[in-house]
C-alpha cells in the first residue's frame, strides 16, 4: 500500500499556515520549521510559545502545527507538558522523540515521519497516528535520507522500530488507523507491555514489518479490521500474553461508503500465545499467508522455547497456545496456508470455522507435521461450527472438550493416505455431525465420548491411511455415544467408506445405524518391507516403504501380506439396536464378534459380504421383523444366510438364533435351527474324518431322519407307525416254513406256536408287530409265536427299533406336557 492510499482528507486544513503543503510529496524548503524552535516554544514560555498555543474553552490546551516540514529533531524526551500535541499535514525530517515524556495527548494526522520514538510515553488522552506514513527505511522510501534512523547506541536493543510504544501508558486510546508503517524485515510497531485504558485501533492500517506487542493491556477493543500486515520472513503480529479487555477484531472494513470492504490480511503468522480476550476474537474473512518454503517461523520470530515446540507446527498461520477467550472465536470464511494452532486454549463461547479454507503444504518426509487445524487439549464451552470447512492437511482435535455440538456438515477434507480428521479421547456434550462431507484420508475418533448423536450420513471416505496391521477409513474404537451412531439412513444414502469402518468396543445407548451404507475394504496387498520400521506420522510403526498389489513383484525385500480386508469391525460393540442394512453387500469381511444388541435389523446384502461374517458370541435379543410361527421360509432363508456368510462351521451363531426364537415363543423354528446346527456339525466332522467319513455321514443321516437329532421326537412316532405297517405286511403276507414240518413244530393256523398250550391263540400280524415295537408292555403275542429264518432277524430289528423310538416318543411327550 502506497502513501497515496492512506493520504485521506484534503491537503489544506482550516487555519493552516502556510497553505497547501503535501507531506507525502517530499521535503519542501518553503514550509520548513525548525524543530528546536517548537521545542523551545513548548519548554520555555518566555519565548512566546504560550501565545502560539491555542486554548479552547472546556478542552485541554492544544499545541498544533499544520502544513509544516519540521527539520531537525522534535526532542521532547522526558518532558512533562500539559499540552495536547497535534500535527496535521506535517513532514518530519527525523523521528519525533517523546520517550519518557508526559503529555495530555499526541496526534499525527496525514503526516509523514521516518519513525516515532514513544517508549515509556505517558498520555492522559489519545495517542493517534491517523492516515499517516511512518517509513523507517534508511532512504525514506523515496530517496530522502532519514539522518540516522537506524543508529542504535551501543549496548541497546539492536532492533529498531518504526513506531516504538514499548511500555507506554495511555489513559485513553491508541489509534494507528489508516496509516502506512514501514520497516521491512524488522519491527514496524513495537509496543511490548503497552497499557491502554481504552481501545487499540489499527483498522485499515498497512504495515511492512512486524507488529510486536506482547504483554499489551487494553481496556477496550483491539481492532485490526481491514489491516494488511506484511512480514513474510517472520511473524506479522505478535501479541503473546496480551490482555484485551474487549474484542480482538480482525475482519473486513470499508474505507468509505462507496468502496469495497477490505479484509484483514497478513503475509506472516499471527501469534497469540497465552493471550486473554474478554470478548470475541473475530477473524471473519481474514487471509493469513505464511511462506511455505521458509524456515520455521517460530524460530525466526524468536518465539519457540525448544526445538520440540517448533516441530509441532513449524509454519503456523495462527499460533495461539493457551489462548483464553471469554466469548467466541469467529473464523468464518477465513483462509490461510499455515496451521491454525490453539493448543490447550479455553474458549467461553463457540469456535466458528464455517466456510473457512485452510491449506497446509503436504510434508513429503517424516515427520510430516502438516496439520491444518490443531486444537489438542482445548476446551470449548459452546459449539464448534465448521460447516463447509475446506482443509488440505490434518484436522486434529485430540483430547478436546466441547460443551455443545461439533457441527461440520458439508466439509471437504483432503489428506490422502494419512489421518485427516483426528479426534481421539475427545468429549462432546451434544452432537457430532459430519454429514454430507467429502473426506480423503482416515477419520480417527478412538475413545471419543459424545453426549447425544454422532452422524456421518452421506459422507464419502476415500484414500485412508495405510497401516501395517489394519486400514480403515473411519476408526471409532471404544467410542461412547449417548444416543445414536448414525452412519446411514433412508435418505440421503449412508456413509461410503472405501477403507472400511472400525467400531471395535463402541458403546451406543440407542442405535447403531448403517442403513443404505456402502462398506468397502481396500484390496489385500503384499508389503515389501525394509528391515526396521519407519516411525509414522502419528507415532505408529509403519512398514509401508514399498507397497505392491497382491500380483506385484516381490523383489529382494521381505514380503508380508497386509492383513486388511475388513469392511466392518464391530467387535464388542454394544447398542440397544443394530441397523445393519447396507445398500450394497460389504466388500470385505464383517466382524461382529462379542457384539451385543437388543434388536437386530438386517437385510440380505449384509449376509452377502464378500469375505463372510464373523459371528462368534454375537448376541441379539430380537429381530426388528419377528419371524411368524407359520413362516418356515424365513427360517430357511436365515439358515442359508448364516451358512453362506460363515463359510466354516461355528455352533455359536446357530445357538444364538435358536435362543432368540425360543425366547420369543417360537420353539418350532428354534428346534429347526438347532437341528440344522447338528447337521452342519456332522458335515464338518465328516470333512475331517478321512476314511471314516462315510460312517459319520450315515450316523448323521440316521439321527436326522429318525428323530431330527433329538429336536423332532415326533418323527419317532411316524417311524413307529411306518414300522407297524411294514411289520404287519411282512408278518401278514409272509409264511413261516415251520407249518410244513408238523412233526417238529406245533402248527396253529398260518403260524407255529412255541408251546402246545397256546394252540388256541389267534394269529394277528398287527398285534404281533405292536408287541414287538412297544417295549416293556406285553400284549400277549411276543414270545409265543415261532420266528425262524429271516423272521427272527426282522423281529429282533423291530424290537430294537421299538425301544429307541418308543422311548424317544415318551421323552417328547413328557417335554411337551411339562414346560419349564
Amino acid at each position: 500500500m502506497s502513501s497515496d492510499d492512506v493520504a485521506g482528507g484534503p491537503a489544506h486544513q482550516p487555519g493552516s499556515e502556510p497553505d497547501g503543503y503535501d507531506p507525502f510529496a517530499g521535503p519542501d524548503p518553503r514550509f520548513e520549521v525548525d524543530a528546536a524552535e517548537l521545542v523551545e516554544a513548548l519548554i520555555d514560555p518566555k519565548t512566546g510559545g504560550i501565545l502560539r498555543r491555542r486554548g479552547q474553552r472546556a478542552n485541554a490546551p492544544i499545541f498544533q502545527r499544520v502544513g509544516c516540514f519540521i527539520t531537525g529533531t522534535l526532542d521532547l524526551r522526558g518532558a512533562e507538558l500539559d499540552y495536547l500535541l497535534r500535527f496535521t499535514n506535517c513532514r518530519f525530517e527525523n523521528p519525533p522523540d517523546v520517550r519518557e515524556a508526559g503529555l495530555l495527548g499526541l496526534s499525527f494526522y496525514r503526516c509523514w515521519m521516518p519513525g516515532l520514538k514513544a517508549r515509556n510515553l505517558r498520555s492522559k488522552y489519545d495517542v493517534r497516528v491517523l492516515n499517516s506514513c511512518v517509513d523507517a527505511r534508511s532512504d525514506g522510501g523515496d530517496g530522502t535520507a532519514t539522518a540516522g534512523a537506524h543508529m542504535v547506541p551501543p549496548g541497546r536493543d539492536v532492533h529498531t522500530a518504526a513506531v516504538n510504544l514499548t511500555d507506554a501508558n495511555v489513559d485513553s486510546s491508541v489509534s494507528l488507523a489508516g496509516s502506512v508503517i514501514r520497516n521491512p524485515g524488522d519491527r514496524a510497531v513495537h509496543a511490548d507491555r503497552m497499557q491502554v485504558t481504552g481501545a487499540f485501533l489499527a483498522h485499515l492500517t498497512a504495515v511492512e514489518g512486524e507488529v510486536r506487542m506482547p504483554g499489551l493491556r487494553t481496556g477496550g477493543n483491539a481492532n485490526f479490521s481491514g489491516a494488511h500486515l506484511d512480514n513474510p520472513a517472520g511473524a506479522a503480529l505478535v501479541a503473546d500474553g496480551a490482555h484485551v479487555g474487549g474484542l480482538l477484531i480482525c475482519e473486513k472494513r470499508q474505507v468509505a461508503w462507496h468502496t469495497r470492504a477490505r479484509s484483514f490480511s497478513t503475509r506472516g503468522s499471527v501469534h497469540l500465545t497465552n493471550a486473554q480476550v474478554n470478548g470475541d476474537v473475530v477473524l471473519r474473512d481474514a487471509h493469513i499467508w505464511v511462506d511455505p518454503d521458509g524456515p520455521g517461523l517460530e524460530r525466526r520470530a524468536g518465539l519457540a522455547s525448544s526445538r520440540d515446540a517448533e516441530r509441532i507446527d513449524p509454519r503456523p498461520s495462527i499460533a495461539a497456545d493457551r489462548l483464553r477467550v471469554d466469548g467466541n472465536i469467529e473464523c468464518r470464511a477465513m483462509s490461510g496456508n499455515g496451521t491454525v494452532r490453539l493448543l490447550n486454549a479455553a474458549i467461553g463461547g463457540s469456535l466458528r470455522l464455517t466456510a473457512a479454507e485452510i491449506t497446509v503444504p503436504r510434508g513429503e518426509a517424516e515427520p510430516f507435521y502438516d496439520r491444518a487445524v490443531h486444537l489438542d487439549g482445548s476446551n470449548i464451552s459452546a459449539d464448534i461450527q465448521a460447516d463447509r470447512l475446506r482443509v488440505e492437511g490434518q484436522l486434529r482435535l485430540a483430547d478436546i472438550t466441547v460443551g455443545g455440538n461439533l457441527l461440520a456438515t458439508g466439509m471437504e477434507l483432503k489428506h490422502p493416505g494419512r489421518d485427516v480428521f483426528c479426534a481421539p479421547r475427545s468429549r462432546v456434550g451434544g452432537n457430532i455431525n459430519l454429514a454430507g462431507s467429502s473426506i480423503a484420508g482416515t477419520v480417527q475418533m478412538q475413545g471419543i465420548v459424545v453426549g447425544a448423536n454422532a452422524e456421518l450420513v452421506g459422507t464419502r471416505l476415500t484414500e485412508p491411511a495405510e497401516r501395517r496391521f489394519r486400514t480403515y477409513s473411519l476408526d471409532m474404537r471404544t467410542a461412547q455415544i449417548g444416543r445414536d451412531l448414525l452412519l446411514g439412513q433412508a435418505d440421503p444414502p449412508g456413509i461410503d467408506a472405501e477403507g472400511g469402518v472400525n467400531l471395535d468396543g463402541v458403546k451406543v445407548t440407542r442405535r447403531i445405524n448403517l442403513n443404505a451404507t456402502r462398506l468397502r475394504s481396500l484390496p489385500e496387498v503384499r508389503l515389501r518391507v525394509r528391515h526396521g520400521p519407519l516411525e509414522g506420522s502419528q507415532g505408529l510403526a509403519l512398514n509401508t516403504a514399498e507397497v505392491t498389489t497382491e500380483a506385484g513383484a516381490h523383489g529382494e525385500h521381505d514380503t508380508q501380506r497386509a492383513p486388511r480386508g475388513i469392511a466392518l469391525d464391530a467387535t464388542d460393540a454394544v447398542a440397544e439396536e443394530f441397523v445393519l442394512t447396507p445398500q450394497y453387500p460389504p466388500e470385505g469381511r464383517v466382524v461382529l464378534r462379542r457384539a451385543r444388541c437388543g434388536t437386530l435389523d438386517d437385510n440380505a446384502q449384509l449376509w452377502e459380504a464378500s469375505k463372510g461374517i464373523e459371528l462368534e458370541e454375537f448376541q441379539y435379543d430380537a429381530l426388528r421383523e419377528p419371524i411368524e410361527i407359520e413362516d418356515d421360509g424365513e427360517v430357511k432363508r436365515r439358515l442359508r444366510r448364516l451358512r453362506g456368510a460363515m463359510r466354516d462351521y461355528r455352533p455359536g451363531p446357530y445357538d444364538q438364533l435358536a435362543t432368540m426364537l425360543r425366547a420369543s415363543g417360537n420353539e418350532e423354528h428354534a428346534a429347526t435351527v438347532s437341528m440344522r446346527k447338528q447337521q452342519y456339525r456332522y458335515e464338518a466332522l465328516a470333512r475331517g474324518a478321512g476314511v471314516f467319513a462315510p460312517g459319520v455321514w450315515l450316523w448323521s443321516w440316521l439321527q436326522r431322519a429318525m428323530v431330527g437329532y433329538g429336536y423332532r421326537p415326533v418323527r419317532a412316532l411316524a417311524w413307529l407307525l411306518a414300522l407297524l405297517v411294514a411289520g404287519s405286511l411282512w408278518f401278514g403276507l409272509g409264511i413261516d416254513d415251520c407249518v410244513n414240518h408238523p412233526e417238529r413244530f406245533q402248527v396253529n393256523g398260518p403260524r407255529c406256536v412255541v408251546n402246545a398250550d397256546d394252540t388256541g391263540l389267534e394269529w394277528n400280524p398287527v398285534l404281533h408287530t405292536v408287541d414287538l415295537l412297544v417295549p416293556i408292555v406285553d400284549f400277549g403275542n411276543k414270545g409265543r409265536w415261532h420266528m425262524g429264518g429271516v423272521d427272527k432277524w426282522v423281529a429282533t430289528g423291530f424290537t430294537a427299533s421299538g425301544w429307541v423310538l418308543a422311548t424317544t416318543v415318551a421323552a417328547g411327550v413328557t417335554r411337551a406336557l411339562r414346560r419349564p
